[in-house]
């Protein structure tokens, strides 16, 4: 099935979307888009967000959405992560046709394959660092125990902290370790470090980065910031809901080697 599905992919798609894969990566793409379109209604006026996308991820890639804003790059995510359907074309998790999945279904793809991480923290503040994140353990299959997680972010020593005694990027760095312990196939960060200044912004970059090398985290990040995109395996650059261009990185940076 997965032989069938690959080629009619690269058969149909655009040949140039999966172009400098990062050697070592799975074989098989682990999510996949296959002409996909997405179009909102405002009123009687349809509006076009995205338009033939056709891509492929792969098992332990970092790749970088960029584009300015209202490019489609939260569209995107949001169709990868089941969060929202698109209006045309196919999906594929693992191979398998998600495009007609039920809410359902979606409910149970994002609890048990995918990791959120967005620009706002979203913790709740009467619970504790080690609460906050147990709130997903308590509805995963296999999770980390909630100090593991917080450790592997670098929080160890914060587990009974509640958010108002913690910095922006430390309460940003909780998300984190709320989005990993359920240990997901793909990670989905969506303006990360938006919020955020430069110095806290790299440690979160620093955390990303990290759940992406150490565990293989399949690791999906958009963002309008040029300069996190040398972090990436390849960079997606997209265009009024289209795929401009991709380029792949012929070595990756660590988030101490960038600046902005």
């Amino acid at each position: 099935m997965r032989a069938n599905f690959n080629s009619q992919v690269l058969a149909g798609a655009n040949a140039d979307a999966n172009a400098g894969i990062v050697a070592g990566a799975g074989a098989w793409p682990v999510f996949s888009l296959v002409h996909i379109g997405k179009t909102y209604q405002m009123g009687e006026v349809p509006v076009q967000a995205l338009s033939d996308i056709s891509l492929e991820f792969y098992r332990s890639e970092f790749v970088v959405l960029l584009g300015a804003s209202g490019s489609g790059k939260s569209t995107l995510l949001n169709i990868i992560g089941g969060l929202d359907t698109p209006s045309s074309g196919r999906l594929y998790w693992n191979g398998r046709d998600m495009s007609d999945a039920d809410d359902e279904a979606l409910t149970r793809f994002r609890r048990r394959h995918v990791g959120f991480v967005f620009q706002f923290y979203n913790l709740i503040p009467s619970l504790t660092a080690r609460e906050n994140v147990e709130l997903v353990a308590d509805i995963s299959d296999d999770p980390m125990d909630a100090r593991e997680a917080l450790a592997m972010v670098g929080l160890g020593d914060r587990l009974d902290h509640f958010p108002a005694q913690m910095s922006g990027g430390e309460q940003q760095r909780v998300a984190i370790a709320r989005a990993i312990i359920k240990r997901p196939d793909i990670l989905l960060c969506d303006e990360p470090t938006g919020a955020l200044d430069f110095q806290t912004g790299k440690l979160v970059l620093q955390v990303i980065d990290r759940v992406n090398r150490e565990l293989g985290t399949t690791t999906i990040v958009i963002t309008h910031n040029a300069a996190i995109a040398a972090m990436a395996h390849r960079v997606v650059y997209l265009t009024s809901g289209r795929i401009a261009r991709i380029d792949a990185n012929p070595e990756r940076k660590t988030p101490e080697q960038i600046s902005w």
